[in-house]
């Protein structure tokens, strides 16, 4: 059994204190809480995770640090209408080092005071690389097929991600287009507040999820290795 315990109320908790008491002196005085309830779970999860990244793919960030997989609490409000200081969500990544990490696929898990998520796709896909994922589908028809066939076999997921308002194709069927007419794409678990929240079990259903997601992760790196050129 690994390290991560699962969550806890006091880190929904917290989660909601620091949205209703949003300031520096406030969050001192409670960031033992904060480093008790929310980043050590965070820490636990992102390091029970991490064999499964690595075994997706070797090139992945997986080191359990914030800056690393885990996001910083404190927001950056220089360029943001909302001076507030920090953030009532948390999440973790698992993306390439090396690579922009906006147009590169990445997992992900997120956790907020009404529920969580994970799953896997582009933060924000450029348009070449969107593009790449239709002439995919066009010109390799069958080979889309088998790699996205996972997807209407299980009931983890959904597609998510801006859709163009005009058909681009109409001779595509419905389950085609709910890929095709995607500006950007990603798969996410959606989930209410539940008990695997706050069950060890939490960090194997993610697990799980990921390698189902795996052969799909590697499918829009081609992508986005078509679009630069590579």
């Amino acid at each position: 059994m690994g390290a991560f315990r699962g969550f806890t109320e006091q880190t929904l908790r917290f989660l909601r204190d620091v949205r209703e008491n949003n300031s520096k002196a406030w969050f001192e005085r409670n960031r033992p809480v904060y480093e008790r309830e929310l980043l050590e779970p965070m820490r636990d999860l992102a390091a029970d995770l991490s064999e499964t990244m690595l075994t997706i793919d070797p090139q992945l960030e997986t080191r359990p640090a914030v800056g690393k997989t885990i996001s910083r609490i404190h927001r950056d409000t220089r360029f943001s209408r909302d001076k507030s200081l920090y953030r009532d969500a948390m999440w973790m990544t698992f993306k390439r080092r090396s690579e922009e990490w906006k147009d590169g696929p990445a997992f992900f898990f997120e956790l907020r005071t009404d529920g969580y998520r994970y799953g896997m796709g582009f933060y924000a896909a450029s348009k070449d690389t969107m593009d790449k994922l239709r002439e995919w589908i066009d010109e390799e028809p069958e080979q889309f097929r088998r790699t996205t066939a996972f997807y209407e076999r299980q009931r983890t997921f959904v597609i998510e991600g801006e859709c163009y308002k005009r058909i681009l194709d109409a001779s595509k069927s419905e389950s085609v287009l709910e890929w095709y007419q995607r500006k950007n794409i990603y798969l996410a678990c959606n989930r209410e507040i539940d008990e695997l929240l706050f069950s060890p079990r939490l960090a194997d259903e993610v697990a799980s999820g990921f390698e189902m997601l795996g052969g799909l992760y590697h499918a829009f790196w081609n992508l986005r290795m078509r679009a630069a050129g590579v």
